[in-house]
């Protein structure tokens, strides 16, 4: 009876910890692939503050700015500069997650 309410107890923690709300989805890149400028746009499900960063496919960190997210559609506006073409990895982090996609410059 002990082991039954236990793993009841277990089971019902990892069920919240897993079934907790993202506070940041639906990230995207449009245009991808891109030449020169691409928008970075997220939801954020309350204000909160946020770093957002591009690192190249050998992990080296080639941008990284923190803005404050305002509840809903969030974009920024990420231009070149003097990155070469290649894949790079651009992410967005919270205090509780981190949520990565890739984009391609031409």
């Amino acid at each position: 009876m002990i082991r039954k309410l236990l793993f009841i107890f277990c089971f019902s923690c990892f069920a919240m910890v897993f079934s907790q709300e993202k506070s940041v989805n639906r990230l995207v890149a449009s245009q991808n692939p891109y030449n020169s400028i691409t928008n970075i746009s997220f939801n954020s499900t309350n204000k909160q503050q946020v770093n957002i960063s591009v690192k190249n496919v050998l992990g080296k960190n080639v941008f990284s700015k923190k803005i404050v997210a305002h509840k809903g559609k969030n974009t920024i506006h990420f231009n070149r500069n003097n990155l070469k073409s290649g894949i790079y990895i651009y992410a967005i982090q919270t205090n509780n997650e981190i949520i990565s996609k890739r984009f391609v410059i031409k």
